[in-house]
């Protein structure tokens, strides 16, 4: 685990600031069988800028040879930042995991 300098949370305790892959390989994904987000593959065809690959963090959005886009809600860090800069309305329907499922962050 590479560190460097150390941070300090709203309580005053210190902890190590972890690159980011440390970050994701310490992640843990409990996957709902429902998909927290959701992607309408007819909308996202007419879309020419394609935001959503750009933007996500995790590169959940895959474009297709046909126009589509290819999503895997299983990894998803949650962000929002997809359903925030989508241009398309109802391209992507965004909702937080059934509780007790979705990203977790372990800090070490």
């Amino acid at each position: 685990m590479s560190t460097s300098p150390t941070s300090t949370g709203r309580t005053g305790e210190r902890w190590p600031e972890l690159s980011f892959e440390d970050l994701i390989g310490s992640t843990r994904f409990d996957v709902h069988e429902r998909a927290h987000i959701t992607v309408d593959d007819g909308i996202c065809a007419d879309c020419s800028t394609r935001e959503c690959v750009v933007a996500c963090p995790a590169n959940l959005f895959v474009p297709t040879s046909d126009g589509g886009i290819l999503f895997n809600y299983e990894q998803c860090f949650e962000c929002g930042t997809c359903y925030l800069l989508c241009n398309k309305e109802g391209a992507i329907t965004w909702t937080y995991p059934e509780g007790g499922h979705g990203v977790v962050f372990k800090r070490t």
